[in-house]
């Protein structure tokens, strides 16, 4: 067992206020910007409020002995994160599944810094209740749930994990032109790109693909151990199908793609484009459920009650 103390990551995205003044320079041009386009800079510099609040109520929330770490999304693929680590998300579900894809076992706890305007779903927990729930984190006296991840392998060995979803497609939306094998079956497909979903993404790209498909398999639980597989308009030609256009895939399935698209072919989760595989022309892909699950912490988790100090022999306790 580590004697070191706990390290707690704090896990945090640049506000919408910071990225506006990194472009226009400085409040009044913001203001001028936002202006033009019905926007104003109050509701701006509300959400940064927020924001800081949050992230100082968190950082109060640490014990003082501990080891800490802040870190930006942008950072997220150059920073090692420990086997130990606690690592607390301050911002948008969508910055957990940004994290997700980094860890591999390490508690991951969520503050949401404005209830309302962000769902919560990965981020339930009010800033409010981070004394209590970081404290509680580090000493493992949490309860987590898991969720499942996609996996996308390359035949070179390279790999890439996603909480919500997996893209494979062209680079500039272009079609993509493949070979894709499910059950035994194969098909030449030529579309806009295959999605590769998780339950926790079925709330969103994959629900809005699953919603236009009257013969889909149903979409998987969040906390469910399978995945589900969509082709975005398959084009039917005397070259191509478009029969093989969705399916699921349970633990030990594997949904295989060849690639027939140059140097443009690319594979990335969760939307973040610059973190990308090259799907270069006969490389073959596969995608399948990780063996690594994001464990976090859910809405109604409360720290264990800590066991009475037992009294030292020979003294009284007051009162």
């Amino acid at each position: 067992m580590s004697t070191l103390q706990p390290r707690v990551v704090v896990v945090t995205r640049r506000s919408e206020l910071e990225l506006l003044l990194a472009r226009h320079g400085t409040r009044e041009q913001v203001r001028f910007f936002l202006a033009g386009r019905g926007l104003a800079l109050e509701d701006v510099e509300r959400r940064k409020s927020e924001l800081d609040a949050a992230c100082r109520a968190v950082a109060a929330a640490i014990p003082g002995a501990w080891r800490r770490a802040n870190v930006l999304r942008e950072d997220l693929d150059r920073f090692l994160f420990g086997p130990e680590d606690v690592v607390v998300v301050v911002g948008q579900d969508g910055l957990v599944a940004n994290v997700a894809k980094y860890v591999d076992g390490q508690v991951v706890l969520g503050f949401n810094p404005a209830p309302d305007a962000y769902e919560g779903v990965l981020v339930p927990h009010r800033p409010d209740a981070a004394r209590e729930l970081v404290r509680a984190a580090g000493e493992g006296a949490l309860a987590c749930e898991e969720r499942t991840m996609v996996e996308a392998r390359l035949d070179d060995g390279q790999r890439l994990f996603a909480l919500n979803e997996v893209f494979v497609g062209h680079r500039s939306h272009q079609s993509a032109r493949y070979t894709i094998t499910h059950g035994g079956a194969s098909e030449r497909q030529s579309s806009s790109g295959v999605v590769v979903a998780t339950g926790t993404g079925a709330s969103g790209w994959a629900r809005s693909i699953h919603r236009e498909r009257a013969r889909a398999p149903a979409l998987p639980a969040p906390d469910e151990r399978r995945l589900a597989f969509f082709v975005r308009e398959a084009w039917p030609s005397v070259a191509t199908g478009a029969s093989l256009t969705s399916g699921s895939l349970a633990p030990g399935d594997e949904l295989r793609i060849v690639s027939e698209m140059g140097d443009d072919g690319v594979v990335f989760g969760d939307g973040i484009e610059g973190d990308r595989l090259a799907f270069e022309y006969g490389r073959a892909l596969t995608i399948a459920c990780a063996g690594r699950c994001l464990r976090f912490v859910p809405r109604g988790q409360a720290a264990a009650p800590r066991a009475p100090t037992p009294p030292v022999p020979g003294i009284r306790s007051a009162g």
